[in-house]
């Protein structure tokens, strides 16, 4: 969810305002909750890296838990034993750890990544329908994999670019492998692909991988059309669609972003390009919105471009102290490097507002607009763990995770 129309969620909260509940989750996670009807749906890992003690490995479990949403009532807890070795946890790993991709649901079933332990699919009681092995593979950077599952049709989506180097789709019925498109450069996207409209009535999976923005046939993976972006090292965020174009941001380790229209076949990187600019996020996935993207991004700046031509409207750093040395309650992660990366999750539109949750120092509110206005930044200060999963917006309340919990927001 990165857009909601209209709400009358709150602007400001506390542990003491505005906050309808909080319940503790059984341990960390850096995805995002998802909502079906009265259910909220998230992932946590626990047993190995949670705490300072759990060392070892052979006793890392991942949860998806269920929770009621009027009452924030824990329904149930599944959880899913590590049936391989993971990456250690230890360097980058620790930013975000073994509960990375968000969830997806068909309003039947829900479905999740589990990393090396492969991918499932649960009914809405919590039963464990299939699990599937997507492969055990290690990057160079020992980060496992960060894009979330989509649902198309009679597939569930998966990038295991980490595990397998590949984008797999499985039947959601049995879990069965449908396909594979395979490549080593999916090694180095982190990003979560995307169905959209082609403009032969045909859907296309939309993914951007260093170098390149991949346009694939769902029924088959094969390839239908691509061009060269030109963003080199790893890719991120998430592609940014709308108005028949798509934008690209990422690189490393110069970021960078690119416009380009959708669609065609084969090489279209001539006729698709329309413009490249040196403004980017490194990890969050930008906003478009009225001819604009907006992101405040990992070195903690507010950025705001033309949607059409790239030319940056304004630049506002809206966190002291972040890009580079941590600020005053940590900035950024706990592993290596964090400290200069003070945002991870992606922002949430609400109407002309965007709710951008940074990693330790609070949810910054920003409108959007062409012409930068911080409208203020909420913490609740009894929670000093990371905050690395973005928003979901659910009537006219927000709800928010951290490492320890699950947070409902509204007007009260």
């Amino acid at each position: 969810m990165a857009a909601v129309e209209k709400a009358d969620v709150p602007l400001t909260w506390s542990d003491s305002a505005n906050l309808l509940w909080k319940v503790a989750l059984p341990g960390p996670g850096s995805s995002s909750p998802i909502v079906l009807g009265d259910k909220v749906f998230v992932t946590c890992w626990s047993g190995y890296g949670d705490q300072p003690e759990a060392r070892d490995m052979t006793k890392l479990v991942r949860h998806l838990v269920c929770v009621n949403l009027g009452d924030g009532k824990i329904l149930w807890d599944s959880t899913v034993a590590s049936t391989v070795p993971e990456d250690p946890f230890e360097g980058f790993i620790t930013e975000h750890g073994y509960a990375t991709h968000t969830p997806v649901t068909d309003g039947q079933n829900v479905y999740v990544f589990f990393g090396k332990s492969g991918a499932a699919a649960f009914d809405l009681d919590g039963k464990k329908l299939w699990q599937t092995d997507l492969g055990q593979m290690s990057g160079r950077t020992r980060w496992g994999s960060g894009g979330s599952p989509v649902v198309w049709k009679d597939l569930v989506i998966y990038s295991a670019t980490d595990e397998a180097r590949a984008i797999i789709a499985v039947d959601k019925a049995s879990g069965s492998v449908r396909w594979k498109a395979e490549g080593d450069v999916l090694t180095m996207c982190y990003g979560s692909p995307m169905i959209l409209p082609g403009a032969d009535g045909k859907d296309d999976l939309v993914m951007a991988v260093p170098g390149e923005l991949w346009g694939l046939n769902p029924e088959t993976g094969k390839l239908r059309w691509y061009a060269l972006h030109g963003l080199t090292g790893n890719v991120s965020p998430s592609v940014v669609v709308g108005d028949g174009k798509a934008f690209v941001f990422g690189g490393y380790p110069a970021t960078g972003a690119v416009g380009m229209k959708l669609g065609g076949k084969g090489d279209v990187t001539d006729k698709n390009h329309l413009w490249q600019s040196k403004s980017s996020t490194y990890v969050p996935t930008p906003i478009l919105y009225q001819g604009h993207l907006y992101v405040v991004n990992d070195q903690g700046f507010a950025i705001c471009l033309k949607a059409d031509s790239g030319e940056e409207v304004y630049r506002e750093r809206v966190m002291e102290g972040s890009g580079g040395a941590a600020s005053k309650s940590g900035g950024g992660g706990k592993g290596r490097g964090g400290a200069g990366k003070p945002f991870y999750a992606s922002p949430l539109r609400v109407g002309n507002v965007l709710f951008c949750p940074s990693r330790r120092n609070g949810v910054f509110v920003i409108e959007a607009s062409p012409t930068y206005k911080k409208l203020g930044v909420n913490t609740f200060a009894s929670d000093n763990s990371q905050f690395n999963g973005s928003p979901a917006v659910v009537g006219d309340t927000i709800l928010l995770r951290s490492e320890k919990a699950l947070y409902r927001v509204g007007k009260r």
